[in-house]
């Protein structure tokens, strides 16, 4: 089977992160400054029970105000990533090729801390209210999911393997029972898309996916 890359970027406070199924990598953490803050980049392999490497990740976290205490350096992990992995998210102006609408749960993100992040800003509304938030917020990762499944139930005829990538930006915070509305555009082999919050009307995440190949259906 070919390799499943997934590949994500958040915007200014909130981590990057990448995973590939890839062969054995050393694990590996750097820091570097721009102007106030700080960010940590690491790089980890995952290895099942039997010691199998099963994939690498690799994130970097935005530390507000943690930094300030050198001249600005270059960031490493972003700046080394594969051309292929960073292009440009352009939305198309035209109408899209398919529109997928899914709801999500009351207890989507009760559901998802099940998944091993435990972040209280995903479960607890003092904390989400310190944080700005009206109540608990969902995970990123989970809001990706939804845009994964839009693209593999309207390109995919369903197959999860046939999307070879995936990158992501995300924009805006998403209610655990609020509509994702996820716009999608064909494009050869990669699919451009958007999802809204439809309650709020807001852009919450953009991106592309890239497939194996495209179903003989379409």
């Amino acid at each position: 089977m070919a390799p499943f890359v997934l590949f994500y970027r958040y915007c200014q406070s909130t981590p990057r992160y990448y995973i590939e199924f890839h062969e054995l990598v050393s694990p590996w953490h750097y820091f570097f400054v721009q102007g106030k803050p700080l960010f940590l980049s690491s790089k980890l392999p995952q290895a099942s029970e039997s010691g199998e490497i099963l994939c690498m990740n690799r994130s970097t976290i935005y530390l507000r105000g943690a930094g300030g205490f050198s001249d600005s350096s270059r960031p490493y992990t972003y700046a080394n990533y594969p051309a292929n992995q960073v292009h440009r998210i352009a939305i198309p102006n035209s109408a899209p090729s398919a529109v997928y609408d899914d709801q999500t749960k009351q207890s989507q993100a009760l559901l998802y801390r099940l998944s091993g992040d435990y972040n209280p800003l995903h479960s607890d509304p003092d904390i989400a209210q310190v944080a700005g938030f009206t109540r608990p917020i969902l995970h990123g990762l989970c809001t990706l999911g939804f845009a994964a499944r839009a693209v593999i139930k309207s390109f995919c005829n369903g197959e999860p393997a046939a999307v070879q990538s995936i990158f992501g930006r995300f924009l805006l915070h998403v209610y655990p029972g609020e509509t994702l509305s996820t716009e999608m555009w064909l494009d050869g082999q990669k699919v451009h898309y958007q999802t809204k919050v439809k309650e709020r009307n807001r852009a919450v995440l953009s991106g592309y996916a890239l497939l194996q190949h495209i179903p003989s259906s379409l």
